[in-house]
């Protein structure tokens, strides 16, 4: 593990996009965040079968190490032409507050605009991705097709009026509700 990660000095995090040699990399973080189980956490059934959408995939790096990583995923919100669902998004714990996971979400949420996605969904920290324009989803009578608690799952419209305020339930890209 100390291949990927270590302890230092830095002169700042750097982003690029991911690349396919990050593979092994973002997975050892990926375990170090979230833990072995975290294939089990209900936002793994919008990904089953899927693949990222490489072009908002980041990475960010401390001295060349990968220290950072967020991912989006295609999905079917009601109401939006085309949306995106973040994450996971990690930083390795030895490195956090230093702004990364910020920059990593800012980075990936630019690029969605860019590339004109419409709305982005996220499970996590409501008040911590608040920051960011994410609102409970629940004020956009969206529903998550596994249990998730009140107020971890999120929507960010990138386009106002974007999601349809008749709401529905999420699904994985190329699922019907």
């Amino acid at each position: 593990m100390a291949e990927f990660f270590h302890k230092g000095p830095t002169n700042g995090p750097a982003i690029s996009q991911e690349g396919p040699a990050d593979g092994p990399a973002i997975e050892i973080l990926l375990d170090i965040a979230f833990g072995p189980k975290r294939h089990a956490r209900p936002s793994y059934a919008l990904r089953d079968d899927l693949a990222a959408t490489t072009k908002l995939c980041f990475v960010s790096r401390l001295e060349g190490v990968l220290v950072g990583t967020i991912r989006f995923w295609p999905l079917t919100i009601p109401g939006a032409s085309s949306a995106l669902l973040l994450g996971p998004i990690a930083v390795h714990p030895e490195h956090g507050g230093l702004g990364i996971g910020s920059a990593l979400i800012m980075q990936g949420l630019a690029a969605a605009r860019t590339h004109g996605y419409d709305a982005v969904i996220a499970i996590g920290n409501g008040q911590y991705l608040s920051r960011f324009g994410f609102h409970p989803a629940h004020k956009f009578a969206l529903e998550f097709p596994a249990p998730i608690a009140r107020g971890r799952f999120l929507v960010l419209e990138l386009v106002p009026g974007a999601v349809d305020q008749n709401g529905g339930l999420v699904t994985k890209a190329g699922d019907e509700p």
